[in-house]
C-alpha cells in the first residue's frame, strides 16, 4: 500500500474464524499452549481443520514461533509465515500480512495469533529492565536517565501536553475509562464482567504517573486469541457470516520513534495513526460518518481520544466531550481496560462478531467497524465490513 496512491486488496479477503482462551492473571500454561488452544478455537469456529492452514502470522514479540505453533497444533506444510514489529502496534497488520498473502495466491488459509503470560510471566509495565544494544535501546536512553522507565511514564509526556494544549484536566480521559467498563460489565469473557466504573471512581483512582490515574492504564493479562483468514469466495462457504477486510493499512510517521517521539514539533496528536487513518479513508472510499462501531486500541485513555481527533471523528482537543456524549459505540467488548489486554488481537475478533451480529454487545446495524493498533507505535489499522 503506498502513502500516496489507493490499493487493491479491500474485499479479497476475509476474517472467517475467532478463537481465545481465556483471560486471566496467572493461566498456569506456557504461552505455546495458550497459542495452540486460541487457533485450535479459532479453526474450530471457521469450520476449517490445522489440515487447511497454510499460513501463520505472530508478533515479533511473540515467544511461540510459527512452526512451532503449526507443529502443536498439527498443522502441516506452510507456503507463508511472517511477523509484525512494534508490540500492540502489529495488530491489525498480521491481518493485512494474512490478507495480502490470500490475495496473492502464497497462501489459501492464513491463522493470526497473540499469547502470552503478561502478568504471571514478564510483565510489560514494569518497563525497561534489561536491552540489548541495538538503534531502539540507544534511542530510549535519551529518556531512561530521566526516569522514563515504563510505557506509562512515556505516554504520560504527551497526555500532559495534550492537556495543556487544549485547557483540559485530567478528567477528560475519564469518559474512555468509563465507557469501556460499561462494555466489559456486561461481557462474560471480560476480566471486569460485571464491575463497571464511574466518572467519580476514575477521578478517585491513584495516580500512576501524572496525568495518568490507574483507571487510564489497561491490565496485564494471560491470555491468547487467533483469527483466520482467507479469500470472500471460501468464506461464503463457511459456517459465519465473513468480516471483509475492506481495508488495511500500516503507518509510521516522520521521526518515528518507539513510544519516546519527545522530539517531535507537536505531541498533542498520533502522527502514525494519521498515516494510517488517511490509507484507510483513501482505500475504502468511505469516512468516520460511515463507520457504526470504533474499536480503538486502549492501553492508555489519553491516546483513544487521540486517535478519534485523528481519524477525523471530531476535531483537535473535542474528543473527551464525543466520548462523554456517546457519539460512537466505542471498544463493545470492553477494550484492554475492560476485557484483557492481548495486544490488540481480542479488539480485532470483537470486530468480527459485531459484523457477524453476535456480540454481546451488539450494535443494531454494525454493518462497517474500525479497529486500530498500538499507538505510540509504528500502528496499523482494518475496517471490517458484512459480504454485500
Amino acid at each position: 500500500m503506498s502513502v500516496r496512491t489507493r490499493d487493491s486488496l479491500g474485499g479479497r479477503a476475509a476474517i472467517v474464524g475467532i478463537g481465545a482462551t481465556e483471560f486471566s492473571k496467572d493461566s498456569g500454561r506456557s504461552e505455546l499452549k495458550l497459542a495452540v488452544e486460541a487457533v485450535r478455537a479459532a479453526l474450530d469456529d471457521a469450520g476449517l481443520t490445522p489440515a487447511d492452514v497454510d499460513g501463520m502470522v505472530t508478533f515479533t514479540m511473540d515467544t511461540s514461533p510459527e512452526i512451532t505453533v503449526a507443529r502443536a497444533a498439527g498443522i502441516g506444510e506452510l507456503s507463508f509465515f511472517s511477523r509484525v514489529h512494534y508490540g500492540g502496534g502489529a495488530a491489525c497488520a498480521t491481518v493485512q500480512q494474512a490478507a495480502l498473502a490470500v490475495a496473492t495466491g502464497v497462501a489459501e488459509v492464513v491463522v493470526c495469533y497473540r499469547a502470552f503470560n503478561e502478568r504471571s510471566g514478564r510483565r510489560f509495565g514494569s518497563g525497561v529492565q534489561r536491552r540489548e544494544p541495538s538503534a531502539e535501546g540507544a534511542a530510549l536512553g535519551w529518556v531512561l536517565p530521566f526516569g522514563l522507565l515504563t510505557p506509562a511514564s512515556w505516554v504520560a509526556m504527551a497526555a500532559q501536553r495534550y492537556l495543556h494544549a487544549y485547557g483540559l484536566t485530567p478528567d477528560a480521559f475519564g469518559p474512555v475509562a468509563v465507557m469501556d467498563r460499561k462494555y466489559a460489565a456486561t461481557n462474560p469473557a471480560a476480566y471486569f464482567h460485571g464491575k463497571p466504573i464511574t466518572l467519580a471512581d476514575h477521578a478517585a483512582s491513584r495516580w500512576i504517573v501524572e496525568p495518568l490515574r490507574l483507571l487510564d492504564c489497561c491490565q496485564e493479562t494471560d491470555g491468547g486469541q487467533a483469527v483466520v483468514v482467507t479469500s470472500v469466495e471460501r468464506a461464503r462457504d463457511l459456517p459465519h457470516p465473513p468480516a471483509v477486510i475492506t481495508a488495511a493499512a500500516q503507518g509510521a510517521g516522520r521521526g518515528q520513534e518507539q513510544m519516546t517521539g519527545f522530539h517531535r514539533a507537536d505531541l498533542t496528536g498520533l502522527p502514525e495513526t494519521g498515516v494510517v487513518a488517511a490509507q484507510l479513508w483513501r482505500t475504502s472510499g468511505l469516512g468516520p460518518a460511515d463507520i457504526d462501531v470504533g474499536i480503538l486500541y486502549d492501553h492508555f485513555t489519553p491516546f483513544v481520544l487521540m486517535q478519534l481527533e485523528e481519524f477525523g471523528f471530531c476535531g483537535p482537543g473535542e474528543a473527551a466531550g464525543f466520548v462523554a456524549e456517546e457519539r460512537l459505540p466505542l471498544n463493545t467488548h470492553g477494550g484492554q481496560l475492560g476485557e484483557a489486554y492481548l495486544h490488540g488481537m481480542n479488539g480485532v475478533a470483537e470486530a468480527v462478531r459485531q459484523v457477524r451480529g453476535t456480540s454481546v454487545n451488539q450494535i443494531q446495524g454494525a454493518a462497517r467497524t474500525l479497529v486500530t493498533a498500538g499507538t505510540g507505535v509504528p500502528t496499523s489499522g482494518l475496517i471490517l465490513g458484512s459480504d454485500g
